[in-house]
């Protein structure tokens, strides 16, 4: 079965975002939880549209982003002492403004080796 067609169309949607502000009335949104508007020119969006349109086609490069990227972040940590939590640091992959490209090119690499190489990818889950 090929997961990686149906899934990339949905990591790619899920990874536009509109330059248009919403207005908060129309999105049903209390002003609380609306976004700040994106600024007019992203200077981010050349290498983010590079990132997405890098093709996995070689093996030993999908096992080395699979290697290479983590699969959760490695940041993420409850400092405990005596077997009580003393505090929490949060995830830090998330301040990434690429995180969502890196993880989907994680996420190809992983899919053209299930899908095309035939290979088992439990190790990197």
């Amino acid at each position: 079965m090929k997961v990686s067609k149906n899934i990339q169309k949905k990591i790619f949607l899920t990874s536009w975002i509109s330059l248009h502000p919403v207005d908060a009335s129309e999105a049903n949104m209390t002003p609380l939880h609306h976004v700040a508007a994106q600024p007019a020119w992203d200077f981010l969006r050349p290498l983010r549209n590079w990132l997405d349109n890098i093709q996995v086609r070689d093996r030993l490069l999908a096992h080395r982003l699979c290697k290479y990227i983590p699969a959760q972040c490695p940041f993420e940590r409850d400092v405990k002492v005596f077997g009580k939590t003393l505090f929490h640091i949060p995830p830090m992959c998330k301040l990434n403004p690429l995180y969502e490209e890196v993880v989907g090119l994680r996420f190809k690499a992983m899919c053209y080796l299930a899908d095309t190489c035939g290979e088992d990818i439990s190790q990197y889950c």
